[in-house]
């Protein structure tokens, strides 16, 4: 050894140091290409469908109202006025069926891929109407006006049928438009003022069905509308991730896809309170968050996994130089700063490969290929630094090991933390362990002699 320690930790550190250069770089082209990548399934998602919400059938009762009251005026006299007021009654369904059905497509754009499904759901359910809808005083000052039941679509150009409802033994045609702010974009069916005719003198169950075809892109969500809502999803996609404040009560995932099933009742959404505070007041907020679904995501997002194993690059490289530097030490071996550096250069374009090669291949097989041309590379090279083939050879083992691990650490989501402090506690341990003997102080004074001896001459 022909420099202090002092020096090499400082040299070894600044190297360190100027690596994070590319790793940053490297690592914000894997941001960029991510943002690219969703800005083209977003791109794809407006030529097609967005991710859907479906809310409703709701059953709108538009009345019309007379109010009869008393002013004083200037004169301090009795004035009497009548007025109209305009309204809507909103009864929500007592049951909600929903059965569907969910195949999935790939649509493609460049070396990008957006998921699109396409669900073909059935419907069903009843309303349950009270005597005179629910009015119990005044009855004579009201005047109702043709209902017509609304259903919330979030997108619908993703509607791919004609829709019709089968209400009460009647069919009626769907129209654009739910015609209610609180459903957003959708539709609704205007109902036969006659439909209920009987309201006055009994309370009316009213069955109704309709079969809904959507597209949409990579999420499906319902919101639990009924007083008994149950949902069964049927797909071929195998890779689901359910959303929302309600998982399935049951669900089955194979090879094969899904199936899964919700059963939601009003003591355990409130949901019949949130829609009216949000349809009286402008609190909406508990009645937009109270949804459940499904969102087909992809196994392996590249993405994301190049992201986290560029976050274990810094100890890729630490690992390396203090293996190098126990050879040093052990071997009594010189490793100039600059091949440090190009074996760390080396380890940060481990992940440019991975990024670039996993946007056309799979994810596993561009690891193996970036690791295995990473460890071929490293191991040539240092097969010279180290003077020895027989070194090399190990160093490669032991890098190929590390990057197994790696693998590792990014696969196991839930164990990822625990096997990377094993992992460094275990290199520690045999740091340790190879230099429990090692005379630190006579290594500095035989560097500082070996300085010397270098003047003499």
């Amino acid at each position: 050894m022909n420099r202090s320690l002092s020096f090499k930790f400082l040299a070894i550190g600044c190297l360190m140091l100027l690596l994070l250069i590319p790793l940053v770089m490297i690592g914000n082209s894997i941001d960029e290409r991510r943002d690219y990548s969703e800005q083209v399934v977003r791109d794809i998602a407006r030529s097609s469908a967005y991710s859907q919400t479906l809310v409703g059938p709701v059953l709108v009762v538009p009345y019309s109202k007379k109010e009869r009251y008393w002013t004083l005026n200037e004169a301090k006299e009795k004035v009497f006025h009548e007025r109209v007021i305009e309204d809507n009654l909103y009864f929500l369904p007592d049951r909600f069926r929903l059965s569907g059905d969910m195949t999935t497509e790939s649509r493609q754009l460049g070396i990008y891929t957006a998921r699109l499904y396409h669900a073909d759901n059935s419907i069903d359910g009843y309303f349950t109407l009270p005597l005179n809808y629910g009015i119990k005083t005044n009855l004579a000052d009201y005047t109702f006006n043709s209902p017509f039941v609304a259903v919330g679509i979030s997108d619908i150009r993703g509607i791919k049928n004609s829709l019709q409802l089968q209400l009460n033994q009647q069919t009626y045609d769907f129209e654009p438009g739910s015609q209610l702010k609180i459903l957003g974009d959708g539709v609704h069916a205007r109902l036969s003022p006659t439909v209920f005719s009987d309201i006055h003198s009994q309370a009316q169950s009213v069955p109704f069905s309709f079969k809904l075809m959507l597209q949409g892109t990579e999420q499906f969500n319902i919101a639990p509308l009924g007083k008994e809502t149950h949902v069964e999803l049927h797909s071929d996609w195998p890779h689901p991730r359910f959303l929302g404040d309600f998982l399935p009560a049951e669900r089955s995932i194979d090879n094969t896809g899904f199936t899964a099933r919700w059963q939601t009742s009003y003591f355990s959404t409130n949901f019949a309170e949130y829609f009216t505070a949000c349809i009286r007041t402008t609190q909406c907020d508990q009645y937009q968050q109270r949804q459940f679904g499904v969102s087909l995501v992809e196994p392996v997002n590249l993405y994301v996994k190049s992201d986290r194993a560029i976050k274990y690059a810094l100890l890729f490289i630490a690992l390396t130089f203090a293996s190098f530097f126990l050879f040093e030490v052990l071997k009594r071996l010189q490793v100039h700063p600059v091949q440090y550096g190009l074996v760390g250069l080396a380890l940060a374009f481990f992940y440019l490969l991975l990024l670039a090669l996993s946007e056309h291949i799979a994810f596993v097989a561009a690891y193996a290929i970036s690791s295995f041309a990473c460890v071929v590379l490293i191991g040539f090279y240092v097969s010279y630094v180290l003077q020895s083939f027989i070194r090399g050879a190990g160093f490669s083992l032991g890098l190929g090991f590390l990057y197994l691990l790696l693998y590792g650490l990014l696969s196991a989501e839930d164990y990822a933390l625990l096997m990377g402090a094993l992992l460094l506690f275990v290199v520690l341990g045999a740091f340790m362990l190879l230099t429990r003997k090692v005379d630190w102080y006579s290594l500095g004074a035989s560097s500082k002699a070996a300085s010397a001896t270098v003047k003499e001459h």
